[in-house]
């Protein structure tokens, strides 16, 4: 049994392949259902962000659990293996353990060392949680994902600086204008990315932000934070018609703002206009950069400008390597250990409170025995508890540090609900 990790990411895909792969929030459920219904997969967490989607499995054997991941990946995309297969990147065990550990590090983010995976990890892995599609091998390879990436930033300035992709948005802006200062911006979308955007833009000194979002409320929650201004995003033509820079980051999963709208808002205005969309399905139709004074950027234009910051935070990425191998060595010994002695001791206390919980329920039938009796009875349910568990607890503990041991293993965790 092997840990597998597969999928496309930013430095092996385009854009345009990511928003086909991208998996919504709303839609991770039936995602993770779709795969461990699948026979060569036993575990699964889908990790999809605006840089990768991918899929973390804990397989019966590895090129069956990469063909039924190849065929939810293309499925999902209306994608021929063929398309497919030259953007695919797939690792296991020790090399997708390492893997993970990097990606919650930042190190394969396009901003080296950004802050908002960490938590994206986390939540893919209470999203698996919750479905039940993670159980004792990913919980235990995420639960150490989670600390590699707290290590990172707190022993390490990784994260210091431009560490979001947010951040890294109104940056990129400030650049290409030589100041926000005085300029009109609008933020559409209120999440944890437009939160991140409109914090960024109250540190560059912008002082006329508006925001707008598909349920108002949250984009008055927003503005009260920030001491902006709501925009309902009915009045979002309106509202195109007068900014400077328009910085959108929804959920949306498909288009909010084509050519027409942009056209028929600016089309009495020589003014430049520069739109960031940093949404992954993208917000903004790529053809609104085909009018004049419009200028668009998207992910694929950040993760160009961010690839320049690489070098300055070289010395720190590579301190930032030695953690991640010092956490995958700390992870291979726990995952040994837990395949024995701790594991064995685990299986007969839980059998010993269904022999107790047994005899409890019984105990009325059991009442007039006497003390030698009662004590027989003791003697002959632990005497069957210990013969079942006898040749099990064996094969655990000659097995432990193999293959076959990890399946044994999770096989017992999973059959006797261990954790």
């Amino acid at each position: 049994m092997s840990i597998v990790v597969i999928g496309v990411n930013h430095r092996t895909g385009s854009l345009a392949l990511l928003e086909r792969l991208a998996i919504g929030s709303d839609a991770q459920g039936k995602a993770l259902a779709g795969l461990v219904s699948r026979h060569s997969i036993r575990e699964a967490v889908v990790l999809s962000t605006c840089n990768r989607t991918e899929i973390y499995a804990v397989a019966e054997r590895f090129h069956g659990a990469f063909a039924d991941i190849r065929d939810f990946l293309c499925d999902l995309g209306g994608l021929d293996a063929d398309d497919l297969h030259p953007h695919l990147y797939s690792q296991h065990d020790d090399a997708a353990v390492t893997h993970l550990f990097e990606v919650a590090a930042g190190l394969d983010s396009a901003v080296l060392g950004e802050s908002e995976i960490l938590g994206q990890v986390r939540s893919a892995w209470e999203v698996a949680q919750q479905e039940g599609s993670a159980k004792a091998t990913l919980n235990l390879l995420f639960r150490h994902a989670i600390e590699t990436g707290k290590r990172a930033r707190t022993e390490t300035s990784i994260g210091r600086g431009t560490a979001s992709v947010s951040h890294a948005a109104v940056e990129m802006a400030t650049e290409r204008l030589g100041s926000l200062s005085g300029r009109r911006v609008l933020v559409v979308g209120a999440g944890e990315m437009g939160e991140g955007v409109a914090a960024a833009l109250v540190h560059a000194g912008v002082d006329h932000i508006g925001v707008t979002n598909r349920t108002i409320e949250r984009a008055e929650l927003l503005a009260g934070r920030i001491g902006g201004s709501v925009v309902p995003f009915a009045d979002l033509p309106l509202a195109l018609a007068e900014i400077d820079v328009l910085l959108t980051c929804t959920g949306a999963g498909e288009t909010l703002i084509d050519f027409e709208l942009v056209s028929s808002a600016r089309n009495r205005s020589t003014a430049p206009l520069l739109i960031v969309d940093i949404a992954v399905p993208r917000d903004v139709a790529p053809e609104v950069t085909t009018m004049p004074h419009v200028t668009l950027l998207n992910l694929d234009d950040l993760r160009d400008w961010a690839g320049r910051a690489l070098l300055l935070r070289a010395e720190e990425a590579n301190l930032v390597h030695e953690i991640v191998g010092q956490e995958v060595e700390r992870f291979g010994m726990e995952a040994t250990a837990r395949q024995a002695a701790p594991l064995v001791a685990q299986l007969h206390q839980r059998a010993e409170e269904i022999r107790r919980s047994e005899i409890e329920r019984f105990s009325a039938r059991v009442a007039s025995l006497d003390e030698k009796q009662r004590a027989a009875l003791e003697a002959v349910t632990k005497g069957i508890v210990a013969k079942l568990l006898h040749n099990p607890s064996v094969k655990l503990k000659e097995d432990a540090g193999t293959p076959q041991g990890e399946r044994n293993a999770a096989t017992v965790r999973d059959l006797f609900d261990l954790g």
